[in-house]
């Protein structure tokens, strides 16, 4: 897949000592590097805390261009963000939304590009385990998370593919040419998901297996 497939990025194991945090840290880490950017609301602030994530991210061996990188889609999205709050008379504003927006990405590639899948779901169920007070069942909020960050970035590649496909036909671009094929990509792959969770045991009778969250659909 694209870069835009990378989305949050994918575990290589790199030998850097971040590697070995506990994976509960890390967590921490992402709300200590985010949290207070989107609390001060300030641009120099969120583009500190930007520079000292990116910093983590290359000390920990992962490349600049993977740490860094930005899917097109993401900087359409910034740039609307920015034009939308500059017509409204606060440019200012918008600027601070896309940086934090970015902030968070870069933030969550420390722990995804550091940390192995089943690492993150199991921190994610250990810290959910007090909702089982209220009978919610936390492994099960660790799958939905799981599945989330494994189809956020299937999907991303997928819009990818069919704009290489549209373009290579010298299709003129419409949203039908473009939205239609990634819908139908989109529903074949929930399909895949279901099937795979299904043959894995993990329906709505039964609680899911532990290691079992990071199926392949």
């Amino acid at each position: 897949m694209k870069g835009s497939a990378e989305l949050f990025g994918t575990y290589r194991p790199s030998g850097s000592p971040l590697e070995t945090v506990p994976v509960g840290w890390k967590y921490l880490l992402l709300l200590a590097l985010t949290v207070p950017a989107i609390v001060a609301g300030t641009w120099w602030f969120s583009l500190l805390a930007i520079a000292v994530t990116l910093a983590i991210l290359i000390g920990a061996s992962v490349g600049a261009r993977r740490a860094a990188a930005l899917s097109l889609g993401l900087v359409v999205v910034g740039v609307l963000i920015v034009v939308v709050q500059a017509l409204a008379g606060n440019t200012l504003a918008g600027v601070v939304v896309v940086e934090n927006l970015v902030l968070a990405l870069y933030a969550t590639r420390v722990l995804t590009l550091t940390t192995p899948i089943p690492e993150l779901v199991d921190g994610i169920a250990a810290a959910c385990r007090p909702l089982r007070l209220v009978r919610i069942n936390p492994d099960r909020i660790a799958l939905a998370v799981a599945i989330m960050v494994r189809s956020l970035p299937h999907l991303l590649g997928a819009f990818d593919e069919v704009r290489d496909a549209v373009t290579a036909r010298g299709i003129r671009p419409n949203p039908t040419a473009y939205v239609a094929p990634v819908v139908v990509r989109a529903v074949a792959y929930a399909h895949a998901t279901g099937d795979a969770l299904a043959a894995r045991g993990l329906g709505e009778d039964g609680p899911p297996a532990r290691g079992d969250t990071t199926m392949t659909p």
